[in-house]
């Protein structure tokens, strides 16, 4: 994924239809009622899925429209498995199981040939997190003769575990897969972190130490980039030009949302020096979070995307990204029981405040984006849908039980070979060049310099716990 990838543009007819006049109504939340909660998830999702047009004929299946990209299809339809999950609502199963399986690729490791042009490691395993939320969620299982969620998600891994760079800045992932793509000298956090959390996620559900070795591998290896500080700050990425010794200091909630729930996986299913390792890297990361619930919004307890929503300079991949670091606080709490007391409060607030900004649009239901603010924002997407969902639902996660293995009732059959033929560079070739991604020093330095500014403002609230 890219940011700065697109002008600001309307939504077309949809927009204009959506979001042509602003009735405030609200939808009505109250977190101590089960009920409530699921009739304000079913309202969001809903909207959400006003997007997405791949269930009409002749629209592509698994696909949301311009501007989004693939990536965040995948995303959305994770988050649709957990509104399942969550609110025991099917409604939307059928299309999310066409979706999944859809954007396979011929191989069945989500790499279509549609994609190969843009696909990135982070990109990719956004539909590998996916499946593996179907997996340990018990989703529906597909069809016997089609791949199972715990294969896909294998498969993924097997990719991303062969594009392993020991060459360059000591070891990681580099964010884009093929040579031609701009962004292949660039190792970044989301692609590692991604790449950590789905061993650690496969090691919990399988037993398999091959994926604890190698989640510990990637978790070691950017600690020993400037990627990773010692106070659990976690930056965007590095070039590869540097050796990865110049970190650029941009920081996204689900950086350090996805390093979250890899050490929450590890954490779960390991024991004595070893669990009390993974305890205080849990800690150390939730203390990292708090940069993203500045005190000056909300008081301390309103995720807030601190490098562009205030602004109101967010693209349209960026919306979601709070959905993300949500969705895994929320199985932080299960995974790592000692985290509630500080992660329920701040999920409680932050779906308060989501559900007073999802009062736009025509329909007065629509959600937005600052969270801090009782009035709608004015913004609207498949990302503010997304986020707005993941936290409201996130609330019912004292009611659901925890992500289930293989020995404990998970039915999703793995295939511990997927993926193990490689990538296959042919399937994205002679690419015209106005198609390929760009990323200019310009974009990351005025990012960077933008969050600087913005952190500056912040240090004030951002405050290090002992989680008990």
């Amino acid at each position: 994924m890219l940011f700065s990838r697109w002008k600001p543009q309307f939504l077309g007819a949809l927009g204009a239809l959506m979001f042509g006049a602003h009735s405030a109504e609200a939808i009505t939340l109250n977190l101590g009622d089960t009920g409530s909660i699921k009739s304000a998830a079913s309202t969001v999702a809903y909207g959400m899925m006003k997007y997405y047009n791949g269930n009409q004929t002749g629209q592509p299946i698994g696909l949301l429209p311009n501007p989004y990209y693939w990536w965040e299809a995948g995303a959305m339809f994770g988050q649709l498995i957990e509104y399942w999950f969550y609110t025991g609502d099917a409604s939307y199963n059928d299309v999310t199981t066409q979706a999944m399986l859809a954007q396979v690729g011929p191989n069945n490791d989500y790499m279509p040939p549609n994609q190969t042009k843009t696909e990135g490691n982070d990109d990719q395993v956004f539909w590998a997190f996916a499946a593996m939320s179907a997996a340990e969620m018990n989703f529906p299982d597909p069809p016997a003769k089609l791949p199972s969620w715990l294969a896909l998600a294998q498969a993924v891994f097997n990719l991303q575990a062969g594009r392993w760079d020991s060459q360059n800045c000591g070891g990681g992932l580099r964010w884009q897969i093929f040579t031609w793509n701009n962004g292949y000298d660039y190792k970044n956090s989301i692609s590692n972190g991604g790449f950590f959390q789905l061993a650690a996620r496969l090691f919990r559900y399988t037993g398999n130490t091959t994926y604890s070795d190698w989640a510990d591998k990637s978790y070691d290896w950017i600690n020993t980039t400037p990627l990773f500080t010692s106070d659990y700050v976690i930056y965007d990425g590095a070039q590869i030009e540097n050796n990865c010794t110049i970190a650029d200091q941009l920081q996204w909630t689900y950086n350090v949302g996805t390093y979250l729930m890899g050490a929450a996986n590890m954490y779960n299913v390991t024991t004595g020096s070893e669990q009390a390792t993974w305890r205080t890297r849990v800690e150390g990361l939730l203390n990292g979070s708090m940069a993203f619930f500045p005190s000056q919004y909300g008081g301390g307890e309103i995720m807030v995307e601190v490098a562009c929503e205030p602004q109101g300079t967010c693209d349209y991949d960026q919306p979601s990204f709070k959905a993300y670091l949500s969705r895994w606080m929320a199985a932080t709490v299960q995974l790592a029981p000692f985290t509630a007391n500080f992660i329920l409060p701040k999920l409680n607030a932050c779906a308060q405040g989501a559900a007073q900004q999802c009062s736009g649009g025509t329909d007065g239901v629509t959600c937005g984006r600052q969270w801090y603010s009782s009035t709608w924002d004015g913004k609207y997407g498949v990302g503010e849908q997304m986020s707005a969902l993941s936290v409201i639902q996130a609330n019912l996660i004292t009611k659901v039980g925890p992500p289930v293995t293989q020995d404990s009732g998970g039915t999703s059959k793995g295939n511990p070979s997927a993926g193990s033929t490689g990538d296959n560079p042919s399937q994205g070739m002679n690419l015209p060049s106005s198609d390929t991604r760009k990323i200019t020093a310009g974009d990351r330095a005025g990012a960077s310099i933008l969050t600087a500014v913005v952190l500056s403002g912040l240090v004030g609230g951002v405050w290090w716990v002992s989680i008990g």
